[in-house]
């Protein structure tokens, strides 16, 4: 079989793979068995524990067992979020937070935390003190958050002005 790469010819073509008169595996006429039982509802999506926590914003370790030792399924999680039980709305409330969590908490970066010498969980309490307390570290991690936050909105409103003047 010759196979023509002149302008407009690929050689790959659905002939030259399968042959003449027959079909690529692509144009085959039935559907793959796999796709016979989908429906239309959700599947259930599963995610390990640190995930789910991450996403609820909860430190996993101070989570009940049963929530560590298990997996979430995406409906599960759904419901977490609408209705959250005492034991998560204690920990949201008190702690001990994640790192992400405590960054927000006191205005600053995770880098800024391990800057700081914070590396553990803290609870709203710990976090309230600190806030109080008001160390150097803290008070330049601040600092060094503002100036990115207004650097970003700066950026932001270049960007913006660029794009009206494009449009």
């Amino acid at each position: 079989m010759a196979v023509v790469t002149g302008r407009g010819h690929r050689p790959w073509s659905p002939a030259v793979v399968t042959g003449r008169g027959q079909r690529p595996w692509s144009a085959v006429a039935h559907t793959l068995d796999t796709l016979d039982g989908m429906t239309s509802h959700q599947s259930t999506q599963s995610m390990k524990p640190a995930t789910a926590a991450k996403k609820l914003g909860v430190y996993l370790e101070a989570t009940p067992a049963e929530f560590q030792e298990g997996v979430v399924s995406r409906a599960e999680l759904n419901e977490l979020q609408a209705n959250p039980p005492q034991w998560l709305q204690d920990l949201r409330s008190n702690g001990p937070h994640p790192r992400p969590v405590v960054a927000a908490k006191l205005g600053v970066s995770i880098a800024g935390l391990a800057r700081g010498g914070l590396t553990e969980p803290l609870t709203t309490e710990q976090i309230e003190t600190l806030k109080q307390e008001n160390p150097e570290w803290l008070q330049r991690e601040r600092a060094t958050q503002a100036e990115v936050r207004k650097e970003a909105a700066r950026i932001k409103k270049r960007n913006a002005e660029r794009a009206e003047h494009r449009g």
